[in-house]
């Protein structure tokens, strides 16, 4: 039985047509994988189906149809980044997602980029597959070049080899051309090479899976290598397989980021204040390459028991964990310092004995930010925080470098007197504030 259609309308009038399938949290939001792969087309393709149907087995699993394809709205052919993250943000809301996964392909990722980028409260993990940021480079491929004609000239044996090349056999070629007119498919294609995010790639403020199918690549493995490596901490795993093993690969990613022990209670009240620690571990990508998954999630594992044992002992609640990173808050900001440099310390430790067990040093980095978040449940009742504060955090810490602690000026106020030892960063200018901020280094080598 097919997953019941229903509509939800965008800011600016386009009905965009989407779909759930499972429960869980949290949700997994598929932005449409393909040029022409619609909510209809993906049910329809018995491997693509199995791979929706395992991926909804542990959670909530939302598809729609981009503006202009499939059973949303028709006959637009004006597309920009903007426009496109519009449409996931009208399905999101319409659902009433406060954070979810999400999942994009080919030439879907430019707008998932943008929109996490923009909106780091939201998107709690990113899995980009066979993708790029960039769509003039994308469009510089040799075979593209090569069936250009082919499209701009005859529709229907474009759509027939596009369907015996990625999609399974020819029937599927009248599927594709239900799913969009000519003229609609070319304006899209035309947009494609606007959409350059490669700027924001060191912005990415979650825990991202870049994923390189062979079997069904539009991309090469050097594309998707060079993504991965601009994005903070993001794992690249290349898959050899249909669907499924896609789906499989973004199981386990989710599987290994969702461990661990749930946060203690809620972490604040409405309205409460609260110092927020962001921390990360340097070169998690490059970890993972070279010691192989298994090895690294051992590691892992390490430094999550290191930094739960500074959290507990020093009064932080674990918020959530994005897997080569934690997200806690702290009602006192000197607690929050001194489980910061107890961190530090207790991974400066652990390094200085790794050489005779030829284990990998970790390098942490940790950002600090004092407000008032919003406090609010998720769907299984554990506490998570919003806002602001929780932002600004995130920032500060992807400023800092693996054996630093970087907090904002209000955390530098609230502990005056303390003993703490600060370096001025001078004013940096953080993504989506509009005022630069002042930034401090903790010197911790030097506490006493």
């Amino acid at each position: 039985m097919e997953p019941r259609i229903q509509y939800a309308k965008t800011s600016d009038g386009v009905s965009i047509a989407f779909a759930t399938l499972g429960q869980g949290t949290p949700p997994l939001v598929v932005m449409p994988v393909a040029s022409l792969e619609s909510l209809r087309l993906g049910w329809q393709i018995p491997e693509l189906r199995r791979g929706y149907e395992r991926l909804a087995k542990k959670r909530l699993l939302v598809r729609y149809d981009r503006r202009g394809f499939g059973l949303s709205e028709r006959n637009i052919t004006a597309f920009s980044l903007d426009t496109l993250a519009l449409d996931l943000a009208t399905v999101a809301d319409h659902l009433k997602l406060q954070t979810f996964v999400l999942t994009a392909a080919f030439s879907a990722a430019p707008p998932a980029i943008a929109y996490t980028v923009a909106h780091p409260e939201r998107v709690c993990r990113l899995v980009l597959w066979n993708a790029y940021a960039s769509g003039s480079d994308y469009w510089e491929e040799p075979w593209l070049k090569a069936v250009r004609g082919m499209r701009e000239t005859d529709w229907p044996t474009y759509t027939e080899a596009l369907s015996r090349l990625f999609l399974g056999g020819p029937e599927v070629a009248a599927l594709i051309r239900e799913g969009a007119t000519p003229e609609v498919y070319k304006a899209y294609l035309d947009a494609i090479p606007r959409f350059d995010v490669t700027h924001l790639l060191p912005q990415v403020p979650c825990s991202t899976l870049v994923l390189h199918a062979p079997a069904g690549a539009l991309t090469t493995l050097d594309t998707s290598r060079a993504l991965a490596s601009r994005i903070p901490g993001a794992r690249l795993a290349v898959v050899e397989g249909d669907m499924e093993a896609v789906a499989e690969a973004i199981d386990m990613f989710l599987s290994e980021d969702l461990e661990g022990d749930a946060p203690e209670g809620r972490p604040a009240e409405p309205g409460a204040f609260r110092t927020i620690l962001f921390t990360d571990i340097e070169g998690s990508t490059a970890l993972t390459q070279r010691l192989g998954d298994a090895k690294a999630r051992e590691v892992l594992r390490e430094h999550e028991r290191i930094t739960r044992d500074c959290l507990k002992a020093h009064a932080g609640s674990e918020i959530k964990t994005m897997g080569d990173g934690f997200m806690a808050s702290f009602a006192s900001a000197t607690k929050a310092l001194d489980c910061a440099i107890a961190i530090q310390r207790a991974f400066e430790e652990r390094n200085a004995g790794v050489g005779a067990q030829h284990d990998a040093p970790l390098r942490v980095r940790i950002g600090l930010n004092a407000g008032e978040p919003i406090a609010e449940d998720d769907p299984d009742g554990r506490g998570d925080l919003f806002g602001t504060a929780v932002i600004m955090a995130a920032r500060i810490a992807a400023q800092a470098q693996g054996g630093e602690i970087v907090a904002s000026n209000v955390v530098r106020e609230l502990v005056a007197g303390k003993g703490f030892l600060f370096s001025d960063r001078g004013e940096v200018a953080l993504r989506g504030f509009d005022d630069p901020v002042r930034l401090f280094e903790v010197r911790w080598r030097e506490e006493t």
